[in-house]
């Protein structure tokens, strides 16, 4: 069936090209990267270790330079080897050389604990006579950043231990949950988690229910194995946040993030608020249908009117850059690039990791990304949405490794406003007034999915992580209801969340990849609502400043970077603003 269909939408060899990272396990490249790594970093610790307060401001200056170069090459290796396992991950030499990078990684990284220790722990005066030196100016953020950590390092004893055991620890567990999903096949013709959810979307209901039934089967079978892997990173981050004295378990994502608490639970708490909007969009739509009950197995339901026709690749990749030339031409020239270089991965493939992401790799070599196309409306905003982080990511290089990567709640501002200016784009392009309707309809369930099912998913790691400290490891049952908890509370009674939906907590990897990132998303969508009405105002004026933005990858705190656009984060309001916009989407259904 896969086959079929990437041959139908011409996505059939729309395979990403590695070579600016390596071109084979066997590159001997990627052992000289390697070796030089453990060379530089032996003689970086030798020529360091406890002298850091004495060392002259150039001379600093170089060892961190030294010690970027170290972490370039490792990032590479890391991410080739990453990449190679993804689209292949039943392949056992594939799965094998990632571990073997993590390994070769931390071996190398346990030589450089030093660094970021006496860094973070040197006194006010010495610390502040270097980040005054010329020659550390485009190093100064990530400097200041190092030492918001010293109270939670621990000593450099603890700190080489678990740089030591760090592959066989948390990073092992991730790697059996890809390798978990990637063999999982559902349902009697034995599908990919990928072809499962986007039954999901079906027109047909009897289509959508079976779906989501194989689905719920298919992660009952491995229900055990799941639940176990889930409460041992919660154990870990537990233990983790516990050694370093976070008083919470969402502190260390919200210090990783440059955010204050504050920032946090007005957006949550502002969030939360209107989950009203979420129900009286859901009751809409079960009219719409013509429902008595709106089923779980319905929320993504086609509505009556939406085009339905597949969109082959071709088409895909003109309809995004159309909508990004109508914005900025800049913007479309590098996403051209992905494109014509090769830097996408497309088809749907056995043992390829399902869903979508961009991934930086290394300043000197490009971004990639990973999408498993089925030629849906959905998959182009999907197209759109990475495609913008790559930009993002394509333009933040200039800042070198260190200051590149972005915060993840900025990470977000790129691909949502992507995904948006496409959905203006195609609005555009329809006259019929009922397939408007269905196709406003549809974004606003993108937004929801962007918003509120993200901050309800936060809800639900508030309450694991919570729980599994105060009372030890959970049952699968717990782990169930608690879901069931979240995801009612922002549904209401507007939705019948099945016993089936119980167990779809246990298929997301956010959780376990990287605890409290998705209240990022919602961060990312409200900002960019913001942004955008900036955007009609001041028309021409604002693309240079959104592409400086861009540009600045990580190299100031997301406070500093939006400054230009007069935005106070910490106020409640502003939230609310984002959330307003979508409220008045809502009510132009409701009256339309």
């Amino acid at each position: 069936m896969s086959a079929s269909l990437n041959k139908q939408l011409g996505t059939t060899k729309i395979v990403w090209n590695l070579d600016a990272l390596y071109d084979s396990l066997q590159d001997e490249l990627l052992l000289d990267d390697l070796d030089l790594c453990k060379q530089e970093a032996e003689m970086l610790r030798e020529n360091c270790q406890g002298k850091m307060a004495e060392l002259e401001p150039a001379f600093f200056a170089r060892s961190l330079k030294r010690l970027e170069r170290i972490q370039v090459n490792l990032g590479r290796i890391d991410t080739y080897g990453f990449l190679n396992f993804v689209t292949q991950v039943k392949n056992d030499s594939a799965g094998a050389f990632l571990q073997k990078a993590k390994e070769d990684a931390s071996q190398i990284n346990r030589e450089l604990v030093f660094f970021d220790l006496e860094w973070a722990n040197m006194d006010q005066q010495a610390a502040d006579t270097l980040l005054a030196a010329d020659e550390l100016a485009p190093y100064r953020h990530y400097l200041l950043n190092l030492r918001k950590y010293a109270d939670h390092l621990l000593s450099h004893a603890e700190e080489s231990i678990l740089v030591e055991f760090s592959p066989v620890g948390n990073e092992s567990w991730l790697t059996l949950f890809e390798k978990l999903m990637g063999n999982l096949e559902f349902g009697e013709s034995k599908r990919s988690e990928e072809e499962v959810l986007s039954d999901l979307y079906a027109v047909d209901r009897d289509q959508r229910h079976k779906a989501a039934l194989e689905l719920t089967e298919g992660l009952q079978s491995q229900l055990h194995i799941l639940s176990h892997i889930f409460n041992t990173i919660l154990a870990e981050k537990m233990i983790n946040d516990r050694l370093r004295q976070y008083p919470t378990w969402i502190s260390a994502r919200n210090l990783s993030n440059e955010l204050s608490s504050q920032t946090v639970e007005a957006l949550i708490d502002t969030t939360i608020s209107r989950y009203d909007i979420v129900q009286r969009y859901y009751t809409l739509k079960k009219e719409m249908l013509g429902l008595d009950v709106l089923q779980d197995y319905d929320r993504y339901a086609p509505l009556p009117h939406l085009p339905d026709q597949l969109i082959s690749w071709e088409e895909c990749q003109q309809m995004v850059l159309d909508g990004f030339r109508s914005f900025s031409p800049k913007m479309a020239d590098i996403a051209t690039l992905f494109f014509d270089q090769k830097w996408i991965h497309a088809p749907l493939l056995e043992g390829k990791r399902g869903g979508a992401f961009a991934h930086p790799a290394v300043p000197d070599a490009n971004p990639y990304i990973l999408v498993n196309y089925t030629g849906t409306l959905r998959d182009v905003s999907t197209v759109a949405h990475e495609l913008g982080h790559g930009i993002h990511q394509y333009l933040a290089k200039e800042q070198g490794y260190f200051n590149s990567d972005t915060p993840l709640v900025l990470a977000e501002t790129a691909s949502v406003f992507a995904e948006l200016l496409i959905f203006r784009k195609q609005l555009e392009n329809i006259d019929n007034p009922m397939e408007k309707k269905a196709f406003i309809c549809q974004k606003l369930e993108s937004i929801f999915a962007t918003v509120f099912r993200q901050i309800s998913m936060n809800r639900f790691e508030e309450l694991i992580h919570t729980q599994r400290r105060d009372t030890g490891e959970l049952a699968t049952e717990v782990l169930s209801d608690l879901w069931m908890t979240s995801q009612k509370a922002m549904f209401g009674d507007a939705v019948n969340l099945g016993d089936h939906y119980r167990l779809w907590w246990s298929y997301i990897p956010h959780f376990l990849h990287t605890p409290g990132y998705v209240y990022s998303y919602a961060f990312g969508e409200l900002l960019v609502l913001s942004l955008y009405g900036i955007y009609e105002k001041e028309g021409a004026d604002f693309i240079p400043k959104y592409l400086h933005l861009l540009s600045e990858g990580g190299s100031k705190s997301p406070y500093e970077l939006l400054k230009p656009f007069n935005i106070d984060l910490n106020d409640s309001s502003f939230w609310k603003n984002g959330l307003d916009v979508i409220e008045n989407m809502l009510k132009d259904m409701e009256n339309a």
